[in-house]
């Protein structure tokens, strides 16, 4: 099953398997964010929570790369063969926020 949703009245599709893919690398950010949450809250060594924190932030932005591609891939592509200009303009306002 695929799942669609729409840019300007243009209709894109992503796959069950993208998703799932997506929301499983979410969960297991969420899942080792709240073991730095215990670690804080036992008083682990602070060096060893900055190092879990930095596995977090990398792996959430492993899953925006995971996401970018997607979407490149998938509602870009549909945008350029469109000729939709404001699909790409929200990509690039995206890009900015995800990238500070």
């Amino acid at each position: 099953m695929s799942h669609i949703h729409s840019h300007d009245g243009h209709r894109h599709v992503h796959s069950d398997e993208d998703k799932k893919a997506v929301l499983n690398r979410i969960s297991r950010a969420a899942g080792h964010l709240e073991k730095v949450k215990n670690m804080v809250e036992n008083d682990a060594d602070c060096a060893e929570v900055l190092i879990q924190l930095a596995a977090v932030k990398s792996a959430l932005n492993n899953t925006g790369k995971v996401i970018l591609k997607n979407h490149i891939d998938h509602c870009i592509v549909d945008a350029v063969e469109h000729d939709d200009l404001e699909a790409i303009e929200a990509l690039h306002d995206a890009i900015d926020k995800f990238i500070k």
